[in-house]
């Protein structure tokens, strides 16, 4: 049976970018597993005709109001217009922000964007989204030792967007296409400085994600009946990059049901036992 989803308008107001609203935000209503949210979206508002436009919306479409603001009189109009309304008006930094306060003792700094300076660690996050892209999917293997991280697996196991996600965390990883054909280069068993992480999923998962992917390049039917597509040879596709990393000592994630998001996590732990001996080292299966 079908059940009634629930729609709610969100206004997510911001001085900044408003990236941690929308991570707050959606948190949040994952939740509820019968809301959905509506969101609209105001990064940038430092201005009276600004925070007025932002007012209007809010007006047409009322809802839940979110914000991270420093302006102290565009705040005001904001808090002000949705006690009109009887909206609730929420600071999702604000407990946090209380909490840092009242343990370290300090004032805090009114500063708008401070999160997005241009800063060493903003630079490194670029360096690491370069590196990324020139090595993707084996390109430049000569380079291997030069990553934090190498992801190796068969086809479609999530090694290439793992690798952007990892660079927009700092993190300058490569990755190599494990294919039973073909040997990988001797300097990834030689490897020292970079941590060799194994990415593996469900024969039917990678079925589904290759087949998905001829439809959407049109390939012709030959294609798809190729044994890129055939579940017995992707189930040895599979088994022989299990052993293989097996082999070498290589951690192994199974992305089958993972988000990006989560098997980066998963990486970036292991990672962190790695370089600091803390930290969960484990396969993640």
């Amino acid at each position: 049976m079908n059940r009634k989803r629930t729609f709610v308008h969100v206004h997510l107001v911001s001085d900044s970018t408003g990236e941690t609203l929308m991570t707050a935000s959606r948190a949040a209503v994952a939740r509820y597993e019968e809301v959905e949210a509506i969101e609209h979206i105001y990064p940038l508002v430092r201005s009276d005709r600004q925070i007025d436009r932002v007012i209007s919306e809010i007006e047409e479409a009322p809802g839940i109001v979110m914000f991270t603001l420093v302006d102290p009189t565009i705040l005001e109009r904001l808090q002000q217009k949705c006690g009109e309304l009887g909206l609730p008006c929420i600071d999702v930094l604000d407990p946090l922000v209380a909490v840092f306060q009242s343990y370290l003792n300090v004032q805090k700094a009114a500063r708008i964007g401070a999160q997005h300076e241009l800063d060493a660690s903003y630079f490194r996050r670029i360096e690491a989204l370069n590196f990324a892209m020139r090595h993707d999917d084996g390109a430049l293997p000569d380079d291997i030792d030069e990553a934090d991280v190498v992801l190796v697996g068969v086809s479609r196991t999530s090694k290439t967007p793992t690798s952007i996600y990892l660079a927009n965390r700092g993190v300058r990883a490569t990755n190599l296409p494990i294919v039973t054909e073909l040997a990988l280069p001797p300097n990834l068993f030689e490897a020292k400085r970079a941590l060799v992480v194994g990415l593996t999923a469900s024969p039917d998962r990678i079925v589904a994600l290759r087949e998905n992917r001829l439809l959407t390049m049109n390939a012709d039917k030959q294609h798809r009946a190729s044994s890129y597509v055939n579940r017995q040879e992707v189930a040895k596709e599979v088994a022989f990059a299990r052993k293989l990393c097996a082999e070498n000592g290589w951690p192994l994630i199974d992305v089958s049901r993972r988000s990006i998001e989560e098997t980066a996590a998963a990486i970036m732990a292991l990672l962190t036992h790695r370089r600091y001996g803390s930290g969960l080292a484990e396969n993640y299966e």
